[in-house]
């Protein structure tokens, strides 16, 4: 059996029998192509985010950008100049390359050790250490170097010989505003690139950029609880004479509610950074780049109740499932304002257990022969709308380059399906790939959509869409918002129903299968498992909140 700490990255890999079934899902579900990335090997040296075929000579920084580059190669001293990023400008050009993040911490500003904040991550986290082998218990660490904002974004394996476990960097270039992204390799370091390669699609999907797909920073359990992370709401579990206890880091370990605020702030500066590039002389080069934030899943976060599953008995108060489920709900209240006044669905607890045995949940975890019956941890967990195009989204409608009333039309097509839609990522088709100008992106985007509109039916993509730009200028948002709240009031009417309870059931463990095909899926004990088939056909919630097939 192959180490864990060993193969894994700060990003995710995946099986050779998981590319399979993402082209499978992707064909079957007409999912956009960001949603499922190329799988790569299962060697490290080999997967395009290390040093391919090229022996690292100790104390080099190389290059390789998976996807364009077939091996690694060393940087020159013309490309280390043009690199302006913490670890570039105190470590690199300076001729150190440190081999332990201990190293690497002692070596910063006293200024950035005053601003450093630990992290402590493991899906295993609350399974007890007697019942579970490697645990996969990673810190991430933030600091200031350069100036107030977190500038150095450290992961790494939580314990065992950090000389052997993995190392990565993710560093803000203030001059080139883009995050450079470094893994160590024994004594030598590899750049992977930086945050526009995330965006290019010879290496878009590949390396490091598997799941920081966008080029920034990622935390995939964003909102609270947290899931798997340490918090305020809960602590991960360590035997009595665990080593970790003793470790300096670990000692410094705080609540990941803290984290979330910096990430947020991250993808905030590169969001930034990146539409004012694009935008900067009137033309978009390629808006299908931009766009595909409002119309497809180019990324996840996951999201569940607060509430801890084995707290739950038949006589509990109602679980209020995550809304995230239901709708986009940051983009549509909070961003586009929509009135409404429909109460977030419960579910009686009841419900919730007797599905938990009817569906065979458990915890499971193949490599290891680990099982345990049950939910996870937090109950309930499932994928919500990424955090990473939201904002991408939110600045666009906030700059004007997309209207709130165009945001508006498109996600209400499919908007019971926050994530994985095909509806929406079927209009993809109608956004330009060439440059276009900026004032004109949105416009031309709906003629062609409302040209097509006119020979297919009502209930198409296209016709919904031509439907909702109807819809007078001064009433879309209580139009959609009527329709919103009709929605959740038909969702909390089924929901008490065994049928209906089953069916979201059926729903939610359809999409957390699209997700274990993205390569953010990193460990087997992110999700449950129940007796459904893993190749069950995909399903899509429907506005009258019933659940189906996609049509």
């Amino acid at each position: 059996m192959p180490d864990h700490t060993q193969l894994r990255r700060a990003t995710a890999w995946a099986r050779t029998a998981a590319v399979e079934e993402a082209d499978a899902a992707r064909a079957a579900a007409a999912l956009d192509e960001t949603s499922v990335q190329p799988g790569l090997g299962h060697d490290l040296a080999d997967d395009g985010c290390g040093p391919g075929s090229t022996v690292l000579e100790p104390g080099r920084l190389y290059r390789r950008i998976s996807g364009r580059d077939d091996r690694a190669r060393p940087v020159s001293d013309e490309e280390l100049a043009l690199l302006k990023d913490p670890m570039a400008a105190g470590f690199f050009r300076v001729g150190t390359f440190p081999t332990t993040v201990q190293d690497l911490l002692s070596r910063l500003p006293a200024t950035a050790a005053a601003s450093r904040k630990v992290y402590l991550v493991s899906e295993a986290g609350q399974i007890p250490p007697e019942a579970l082998g490697e645990r996969d218990m990673r810190f991430a660490i933030t600091t200031a170097v350069a100036g107030g904002q977190a500038d150095l974004l450290v992961s790494t394996q939580a314990g065992g010989d950090p000389e052997e476990g993995f190392l990565q960097v993710a560093a803000w270039d203030p001059e080139a505003r883009v995050f450079n992204f470094y893994a160590r390799f024994a004594s030598s370091w590899v750049w992977a690139g930086n945050s526009w390669d995330a965006l290019e699609p010879d290496s878009r999907g590949r390396g490091c950029f598997d799941s920081h797909v966008n080029g920034s920073a990622v935390m995939k359990e964003l909102r609270i609880p947290w899931i798997n992370w340490q918090s305020e709401r809960a602590t991960i579990r360590l035997a009595e004479d665990d080593p970790l206890r003793h470790d300096q880091l670990f000692q410094q370990v705080i609540g990941a509610q803290q984290l979330e605020l910096t990430v947020r702030s991250l993808i905030t500066r590169w969001t930034a950074a990146r539409l004012a590039a694009v935008t900067a002389n009137g033309v978009v080069d390629h808006p299908d780049r931009l766009l595909r934030h409002l119309f497809t899943s180019t990324a996840v976060n996951l999201t569940s109740t607060d509430r801890q599953s084995s707290n739950i008995t038949a006589d509990s108060p109602d679980l209020t499932l995550p809304t995230g489920f239901w709708l986009n709900q940051d983009v549509l209240f909070d961003d586009l304002r929509l009135a409404t006044q429909a109460a977030p669905p419960r579910a009686p607890a009841a419900r919730y257990l007797a599905g938990l045995t009817r569906f065979g949940f458990r915890l499971e975890e193949k490599s290891s022969g680990f099982s345990q019956p049950g939910d996870t941890f937090f109950a309930f967990v499932v994928p919500e709308a990424a955090h990473e195009d939201n904002e991408v989204i939110r600045q666009m409608v906030r700059q004007g380059l997309v209207p709130a009333r165009f945001a508006a039309c498109a996600l209400m097509v499919d908007f019971p399906n926050p994530v994985f839609s095909s509806a929406r990522s079927h209009l993809m088709r109608y956004v330009p790939t060439t440059p276009t100008k900026a004032v004109e992106l949105c416009d031309k985007v709906a003629r062609a959509v409302l040209t097509a509109a006119r020979t297919l039916p009502a209930d198409s993509p296209e016709g919904r869409f031509a439907a909702h730009w109807q819809v007078p200028d001064d009433a879309w948002r209580s139009v959609f918002g009527q329709r919103v709240d009709t929605y959740l009031r038909e969702v909390s009417r089924q929901i008490q129903t065994e049928s209906g309870f089953d069916g979201y059931v059926r729903l939610a463990e359809s999409r957390r299968r699209q997700f274990r095909l993205m390569k953010l899926n990193e460990f087997e004990l992110t999700l449950p498992v129940t007796h459904l088939p893993p190749d069950a056909p995909p399903l899509a919630m429907r506005e009258d909140a019933t659940v189906a097939e996609p049509a």
